[in-house]
């Protein structure tokens, strides 16, 4: 999923050929009360069909790397992910998050030599969380490939929207340079590789529904050792910190009856991180393919299944801006693992109000790890909350 299922990226992607480039903060107009957005349910419900003349993830199947850090064309979606927390050396905090969406209109390439023919579209999400400063910053962006307007690379790894960039700093895809500028925010960061990659779901296959070919390919990078420079209304900030790295690419949308999901991927104060997501049902249950990994800080990752965790929503909080209410708090445990947290927002306005609005933020945890005292940072993805309210699971 991004936990990351942004299948609704498909979706969005096309909104945006019709709709332009948006961008949006917290402090200009037009009111963000105004700006149109799809709902999650609506941007799910691609048929099977949909997926016909592109290859699509059936059954595991090995990676390599650094060739899977770059594109995969025959498949209908990908996206490459990062969010991430910083801060100052005097304790100036920030989060981020920067995604790079690809998605094809149809199957191959055009018929018609053209320098502007392409099938294949980008979309860009920017969002900067100013912790400190208690305001968040939110942009969207669309392009075609043609003519160098986006586009993927393996050798090196570049992929591209416009000015904003994911590119190697040598021949490979790890180390990397995250660069985005729009409006007042800007970011140019450094990412190390840290942690070997971790596959999700089955090596690799993430399967998000009943049906074969139902699912992506899915794996993360967890912690990234990052520095570099964020901008905020012309001051810019050195910082340093973790982010965390996902990479998905699939042909197929979600189950039929899945309104949204919530998804959690945290790194714990000894060394470890999580990565679960819930997809939530259209009558409020949990979908049964709701799965989730935990890294330990040494040793290989553990699956768990959706019996193995237990998510409680604590708190909510009613966006000023759409009205949508979305859980605000959360108790979280794998009894299992003797692992349970409270995950609380670090601040509670981080909702995008783009093509298709979902809420995403930094958030913050403490709790207990195997009987020992455990802290971290972490990020959440909440989308389909305007469709139905949040409720305990």
């Amino acid at each position: 999923m991004r936990g990351r299922g942004l299948l609704i990226g498909v979706t969005v992607v096309l909104v945006g050929l019709a709709a332009g480039a948006a961008y949006v903060t917290r402090d200009t107009s037009p009111p963000l009360e105004n700006i149109p957005s799809l709902k999650v349910s609506e941007a799910l419900g691609s048929k099977a069909s949909a997926a016909e003349g592109y290859t699509r993830a059936l059954e595991p199947r090995d990676f390599h790397f650094p060739e899977d850090h770059g594109p995969h064309p025959g498949f209908h979606t990908e996206w490459w992910y990062w969010t991430g927390n910083l801060s100052t050396a005097d304790g100036h905090e920030f989060g981020y998050q920067f995604t790079l969406f690809r998605s094809a209109l149809a199957p191959g390439e055009p018929e018609r030599a053209s320098a502007w023919g392409t099938r294949r579209i980008y979309m860009g999400h920017l969002a900067l969380s100013d912790i400190t400063g208690g305001r968040f910053h939110a942009t969207e962006r669309f392009s075609r490939e043609a003519m160098e307007l986006a586009g993927a690379r393996t050798a090196p790894l570049r992929v591209w929207l416009e000015d904003w960039s994911a590119e190697a700093l040598g021949g490979g895809a790890l180390p990397l340079r995250l660069t985005a500028r729009s409006g007042n925010v800007s970011l140019s960061l450094e990412l190390e590789a840290g942690k070997p990659p971790v596959l999700q779901g089955e090596r690799g296959l993430s399967q998000k529904g009943p049906e074969k070919g139902n699912a992506s390919y899915y794996y993360s990078l967890t912690r990234m050792p990052t520095r570099g420079q964020v901008t905020v209304d012309g001051r810019a900030y050195e910082v340093t910190g973790q982010s965390w790295m996902d990479r998905e690419w699939g042909s197929s949308a979600l189950g039929q009856e899945v309104v949204g999901w919530d998804w959690f991927a945290l790194q714990l104060s000894d060394g470890g991180e999580l990565m679960y997501y819930q997809l939530r049902r259209h009558d409020g249950t949990v979908d049964t393919f709701s799965t989730g990994t935990l890294v330990p800080a040494q040793g290989e990752p553990v699956h768990l299944s959706r019996e193995d965790v237990r998510l409680e929503v604590a708190e909510t909080w009613t966006s000023p801006h759409s009205g949508v209410v979305y859980p605000a708090r959360w108790k979280l445990a794998v009894p299992s693992r003797g692992l349970t947290l409270d995950i609380t927002p670090a601040l509670a306005d981080q909702e995008l109000p783009v093509s298709v609005r979902y809420w995403e933020g930094a958030v913050r945890l403490s709790g207990t790890h195997a009987g020992q005292p455990v802290q971290g940072r972490g990020y959440v993805e909440l989308t389909g909350y305007g469709d139905m309210p949040p409720r305990g699971r």
